[in-house]
């Protein structure tokens, strides 16, 4: 089973060369590594140089951000299977892509799957929060659940047949692909319990108060473009449930 998995970059120098490091890694032989990187300024492409003969596709161009980075990746991937590992993220330990292959061929008929992350300081990796994601169904969406998202790794013909990352709702992007997959078309996912990537803080969402606003906004927007009753409900629910992981 080939898995695709992408990594999208823009002006990433500071922590590139340790996600590759992680990726290459990986004791998982059938993986195909995509680089979409956004028209970097910095070193970023001299990295990416260094390491090309581990990328089996790299461009760099402009694009309209992340999530439209991302889907070009999707587009490129020719895996069975995809995931994501951001630029400034890595894998926990080598054996991350083989035990989520070995979950897909076990469990041949499962479209998904989801494990477990910490979220790390950025420069002494010291743990912050865990994400224990658990097993859960669609109905437990309406209480605010989610799985960590970059441990989410699914089959390239539900891209084919439910739709890429929506770029019209910010940060709320991925919060909305989940929404859409699982909750309105009802994916089978299951739960692998291993701990996968190491997530830096610092994301795009939590950067100032308005940065936070403005992915309320759209983590709200998303639920009602998925039709979940009591959207307001739902999203106080998801913040109270980050208590938990500190």
């Amino acid at each position: 089973m080939k898995i695709s998995l992408i990594t999208v970059v823009y002006n990433g120098e500071t922590f590139l060369q340790e996600c590759f490091n992680s990726v290459m890694a990986q004791t998982y032989p059938d993986v195909e590594y995509l680089v979409i990187d956004g028209g970097s300024t910095d070193r970023t492409l001299n990295i990416i140089q260094e390491n090309q003969s581990h990328i089996d596709y790299f461009v760099s161009e402009k694009d309209k951000g992340l999530y439209d980075a991302i889907n070009k990746g999707i587009q490129r991937a020719t895996g069975e299977v995809i995931g994501i590992l951001n630029a400034d993220d890595l894998f926990v330990h080598p054996d991350v892509l083989a035990s989520v292959a070995r979950t897909f061929i076990d469990q041949p008929k499962i479209d998904g799957l989801y494990g477990d992350l910490n979220y790390i300081h950025p420069k002494t990796h010291k743990i912050i929060r865990t994400w224990k994601s658990g097993q859960n169904t669609f109905q437990d969406l309406k209480k605010g659940w989610m799985p960590a998202h970059p441990t989410l790794y699914l089959k390239r013909s539900l891209f084919e047949k439910n739709g890429d990352y929506a770029l019209d709702l910010g940060t709320a992007a991925d919060y909305e692909l989940i929404l859409r997959y699982f909750y309105t078309h009802k994916i089978e996912a299951v739960y692998l319990p291993v701990l996968m990537v190491n997530m830096r803080m610092g994301g795009v969402s939590n950067q100032s108060v308005m940065s936070r606003v403005s992915a309320f906004v759209n983590d709200y927007k998303a639920l009602k473009r998925n039709k979940m009753p009591l959207p307001f409900w739902v999203l106080l629910q998801k913040k109270v449930s980050k208590l938990s992981q500190f």
